[in-house]
């Protein structure tokens, strides 16, 4: 995904989160309990009109079950042409950025679903943590998610302007089935457009990374699973 600014501001910001952390200290349950938060920050600026996103989250000893809520929704945009591991993330999408261990990740998951139920489904080499220019920023793409044990249902309620999306990713994925008493890394984004926006795009997210880029990893919350 394309989510760039690279100035001064960004190393600055970047290294105020490393200092003072940016912990979220989100406990995840064992199914079938849920923990759920919602989020409507726009990114980089906290902007009040980001419409309202719910997540709720839970894990068995070998999936991670994400479920997204999209509210306030007037466009449901995206392209019919797009296939799997396609640039969903140029339309709208609600995403997942997800790192077993503690520490700022260099190397992530990023999982993205649009209201057409394609996903993208990729790990990322972000070795600078920021998506710093002049630096590697590589995709190695799941190309084959649903015979991975990914799975995905998504439900547009147009009516009451929300759309909806369940989704289950493997843990053996990050070599982390048994996840129990375990701290991971994520956060979780959303971004908004329409015919007539587009390509600029609304970018909405739970821990804000103060730039227009998502791939600042010291902002990722710290997530325990309990």
């Amino acid at each position: 995904m394309v989510r760039l600014l690279s100035s001064p501001l960004v190393y600055f910001v970047a290294s105020i989160f490393a200092y003072v952390g940016y912990a979220a200290d989100l406990k995840v349950p064992a199914c079938p309990s849920t923990t759920s938060f919602t989020y409507n920050t726009g990114i980089p600026a906290k902007d009040p009109t980001c419409p309202l996103t719910k997540v709720t989250i839970c894990y068995t000893s070998t999936q991670l079950h994400i479920n997204f809520e999209a509210y306030n929704e007037t466009n449901f945009y995206y392209d019919p042409k797009q296939k799997t591991n396609d640039g969903i993330w140029a339309y709208e999408v609600v995403e997942a950025f997800i790192s077993k261990g503690s520490d700022d990740p260099q190397t992530y998951f990023e999982y993205e679903v649009n209201p057409n139920n394609v996903t993208y489904n990729a790990f990322v080499y972000n070795p600078s943590r920021i998506r710093a220019a002049g630096t590697p920023f590589e995709h190695a793409y799941i190309t084959d998610p649903f015979g991975d044990g990914f799975a995905v249902n998504t439900i547009l309620d147009k009516k009451k302007s929300v759309w909806k999306s369940t989704n289950i990713i493997p843990l053996g994925l990050f070599n982390g089935e048994n996840p129990k008493g375990s701290t991971w890394r994520m956060n979780f984004f959303r971004t908004v457009t329409s015919p007539k926006k587009y390509p600029d795009q609304q970018l909405c997210g739970w821990k804000n990374t103060h730039a227009a880029n998502f791939h600042i990893t010291s902002a990722f919350g710290n997530v325990k699973f309990v």
